[in-house]
């Protein structure tokens, strides 16, 4: 007896169980039953038992002792590898650079102290592949140490693999609320996580693409234009590079920081002009509203910056929207001013005094930062306010409008791409979102040693540096932009950026186009999670010796691998 598989056209394929009988010299197909409703399992395990293989249960066979996702664990170990970070940290393998790489691979699989580091690895393979079973936290610390005393070289090697001559590098600063009280780096400064602890101040130098080059640690308490000299310093004595174009915002690179800039003049900048600056191009007649009549940008000159190229932009929808905000903030403080002159007029027997009412005012109009657009008149029972309409009409003429100022001459960088290159700040930005949210998690910050801090800030930077490559071959099934990159050069440079034709139906559909599911990060690392390490055990086998067997990928996963080239 044998089974017969009878193709059907458009549906599954008919299952028959037949014998063979010879009549004669003639030999003729004889139905003994229709098996086509069996499941598969249930086919494949008679065509063996018909062949004379013995079947034993599964459970018989072998036993799963453990399973252990390694799925996500392959992706990041091997784009680490293909990136050749490894081989950056240290040319040759040894216990300390393994521990590095695992803890670049954990910030991206978990971003946990170091101590819950030692305990995630163990749940999946991460610890098994670098030969890490065995280490604790100490371990751990050690190998940070031993890091942040080749931090100098690494950064070298990225510059040179990522930066040139002539090119454009571009820098900015975050920071990070601090756990606890007791590092010398943790002060109260301004904190842009809105918390009330103190704050480390970390600044990120990457290449024109946005790949992460460099970083240094600051006191919480630092200015941001502070840190610029020191990028300087590092562009020119530690990378050698003599000609690069120093990207950085308004709050960055400010009229004193460029006059230290000006000092080396093969070194290039663009940063961009603060309101108070534009108002009074517009006092002084070099900015007018009718530059913008047929373009959206347009160069001036002014004396007040000599040397120096102007790029006036007028952004059509940002003014409509500079206005409606004013207004909704205007109108939500009124309404609290109202509120708080009911209060006054209801005290009678007991009036406010003018210092009480002048604190309850100022928390009132400072709440939303319009406190100039209000006259107030304050005595002691009384309280009168009104809009100042002049104020307000002042700060309505710079709305859509703002100014990139530049060293760079039109030869070798025009007013556009000028424009182009300052708004591409916005990838240092997105990188920051990826240190401080759930892909890295550089908060918060626990290290008591400032040196353990540097390290801490470098590794989240080394494992953002493996993300950005790994985004970068992955933005087909993620819910990035895929044409961003080609897009960027040619787009309008004032106009709000628009999402290409694909980016757009990515995001209504929620697939491919060649229908694979579109995942954000993380949960693209869970399904990764999902193809397994399997330690298995054969039961009959007496001296219990076990073997791994790895889960088959699944089709995007396999897709996935091919994408990332590893």
């Amino acid at each position: 007896m044998h089974i017969d598989l009878i193709p059907n056209r458009g549906s599954r394929p008919t299952v028959l169980l037949r014998e063979s009988v010879r009549e004669g010299k003639r030999v003729f197909q004889r139905t003994i039953a229709n098996l086509t409703k069996l499941p598969p399992h249930a086919v494949l395990a008679l065509q063996q038992a018909l062949k004379g293989q013995t079947l034993v249960p599964v459970e018989k066979a072998f036993t799963i002792e453990r399973s252990l996702p390694h799925g996500q664990v392959r992706a990041i170990l091997g784009m680490i590898r293909k990136l050749g970070l490894d081989a950056l940290i240290a040319a040759k393998r040894c216990r300390e650079r393994d521990l590095v790489v695992a803890m670049i691979a954990e910030r991206l699989l978990h971003g946990c102290s170091k101590l819950a580091c030692t305990r995630y690895w163990h749940t999946t393979t991460l610890a098994e592949e670098l030969g890490l079973e065995d280490a604790d936290e100490d371990d751990l610390y050690t190998a940070m140490d031993w890091l942040l005393e080749r931090q100098g070289r690494i950064e070298r090697k990225l510059a040179a693999r990522h930066l040139r001559e002539g090119g454009l590098v571009w820098y900015d600063v975050s920071s990070s609320y601090y756990t606890g009280r007791h590092c010398n780096l943790a002060r109260y400064g301004h904190n842009r996580d809105e918390t009330r602890d103190p704050i480390i101040v970390y600044g990120v130098l990457t290449d024109d693409q946005g790949r992460p080059i460099a970083t240094d640690v600051y006191p919480g308490n630092t200015g941001d234009p502070t840190t610029v000299p020191d990028q300087v310093e590092k562009l020119r004595s530690r990378f050698g590079l003599q000609r690069v174009v120093l990207v950085g915002d308004r709050g960055m690179l400010t009229d004193t920081q460029i006059s230290t800039l000006r000092k080396y003049p093969q070194l290039g900048w663009i940063s961009a002009l603060r309101s108070g600056a534009i108002k009074q191009l517009l006092e002084v007649g070099d900015l007018t509203p009718s530059l913008f009549d047929r373009e959206n940008l347009a160069e001036i000159h002014a004396a007040e910056f000599p040397g120096e190229r102007l790029v006036a932009c007028f952004n059509a929808i940002l003014a409509e929207d500079r206005a409606r905000t004013r207004e909704e903030l205007l109108a939500a403080t009124e309404k609290k001013l109202r509120q708080l002159a009911a209060t006054v007029a209801r005290r009678t027997k007991t009036p406010l005094s003018a210092a009480a009412i002048g604190e309850r005012v100022g928390r009132v109009i400072n709440h939303y930062k319009v406190a100039k657009h209000f006259t107030r008149h304050i005595e002691d029972g009384q309280f009168q306010w009104e809009r100042n309409q002049e104020s307000i009409d002042a700060e309505a003429a710079l709305d859509g409008i703002y100014v990139i100022r530049t060293s760079e001459p039109a030869a070798n960088l025009t007013a556009a791409d000028t424009v182009r290159s300052y708004k591409s700040l916005a990838q240092v930005e997105h990188g920051f979102r990826c240190l401080k949210g759930l892909d890295i998690r550089i908060r918060p910050i626990r290290h008591r040693d400032d040196d353990r801090v540097r390290a801490h800030v470098f590794l989240c930077l080394l494992a953002y540096y493996v993300e950005w490559h790994m985004r970068e071959a992955l933005h087909g099934v993620l819910f990035d932009d895929e044409e961003l990159s080609a897009n960027r050069p040619t787009r309008d440079p004032v106009d709000q950026a628009q999402p290409s034709a694909s980016a757009r139906r990515k995001k209504f559909e929620r697939t491919t186009a060649e229908g694979w599911p579109v995942h954000s990060w993380k949960t693209l690392l869970a399904d990764l999670a999902t193809l397994c390490r399997n330690r298995c055990r054969i039961p009959a086998d007496k001296t219990g010796a076990t073997f791994t067997q790895d889960t088959q990928p699944t089709d995007f996963q396999a897709h996935v691998f091919k994408c990332l080239g590893v």
